[in-house]
C-alpha cells in the first residue's frame, strides 16, 4: 500500500482511481489507512460475506483471507492486468496498464 500511496500521482495523471479492497474489518482498515499509512486513496471492507474477494478468485476459503492481488480494470469493467503475490506489491506494472490505457 505505501508504494501505492508514493505512486499516487502517477495513477492520478493517467485517470485512474486507485481502491484498496481487503477482508479486515472496518475499525481495522479505518486505523491502516488514516493512522498508519495515511493514506490518499481509499479502502473497501470485504470483512461480513468475502463476496469481492470470492468473485474475483483471490479468497482463501480456509483462512477467509484474500490473496494479496492487483487487478487493473478497464473502463469498460474488463480486467486489463493482474499481479500477485509479492508482485502485487510493486505498483509498477499496474501503472504501465494504467498509461497505456490513459483516459483523457
Amino acid at each position: 500500500m505505501t508504494a501505492y500511496q508514493a505512486g499516487i500521482a502517477e495513477f492520478q495523471k493517467t485517470g485512474a482511481a486507485v481502491v484498496g479492497v481487503s477482508t479486515d474489518n472496518l475499525p481495522s482498515l479505518r486505523h491502516w489507512a488514516q493512522e498508519v499509512l495515511k493514506l490518499g486513496f481509499p479502502l473497501a471492507s470485504d470483512f461480513a460475506r468475502r463476496e469481492v474477494a470470492r468473485a474475483y478468485g483471490v479468497l482463501n476459503e480456509a483462512s477467509g483471507v484474500a490473496n494479496r492481488t492487483t487487478f487493473v480494470i478497464g473502463p469498460d469493467g474488463r480486467i486489463l492486468h493482474i499481479d500477485e503475490g509479492p508482485a502485487a506489491l510493486d505498483p509498477e506494472g499496474a501503472l504501465a496498464v494504467c498509461r497505456r490505457t490513459k483516459r483523457p
